[in-house]
């Protein structure tokens, strides 16, 4: 069997993503080159996709608030360390609505992030942290996955957007694997 490429199994989830008439990809470099993950998203068509600017806290709350309106937003933070600029919108709101609104609001968000890669250029400690162990012992209804493996990346992203609990679902890549696994 041909083996998985890690680049290759990003951009066919986000093929499968864009299908749903419900998803919307948001975030920086979505429509304009600029990281990694616009080259996955590319080839997705410009109405299936909001460009941002740098302001990761907005970004998240526009995410629930588009989820609570019906739409499965892809919010995509090109590194780990700028969605800790979003963690009051994810940790207080998103994290907590179901609980807050006696479950009443049961917003799906899919918030893609990277760690930075280091190769061939290191981005430096303000580029390249991996947060995720953070991110799971701080977050109760946000589901996080590392996607490590090529052969995982589709079926998490399947699972993340056909979830029968609706629950928002944080899938961490890795930069270095993007032109390598």
């Amino acid at each position: 069997m041909k083996s998985l490429k890690y680049k290759s199994e990003l951009i066919r989830s986000m093929t499968y993503l864009a299908k749903d008439k419900r998803v919307i990809f948001l975030g920086q470099s979505v429509n304009f080159s600029g990281n990694a993950i616009y080259n996955t998203l590319a080839h997705i068509p410009k109405n299936k996709k909001i460009e941002l600017p740098v302001f990761e806290d907005v970004q998240m709350g526009m995410s629930t608030g588009l989820a609570l309106n019906g739409y499965v937003p892809v919010t995509c933070f090109p590194r780990f360390d700028f969605l800790i600029l979003a963690m009051n919108q994810l940790v207080n709101h998103l994290d907590k609505i179901r609980f807050l609104s006696n479950n009443s609001f049961k917003p799906r968000v899919i918030i893609r992030t990277s760690i930075g890669s280091k190769k061939p250029l290191n981005g430096g400690v303000q580029h390249t942290q991996d947060y995720t162990k953070m991110f799971k012992g701080i977050l109760t209804e946000i589901e996080v996955v590392s996607l490590k493996d090529p052969k995982d990346i589709f079926k998490e992203f399947k699972k993340a957007l056909k979830r029968e609990d609706s629950k928002s679902t944080l899938l961490v890549e890795n930069g270095d694997y993007y032109n390598s696994k």
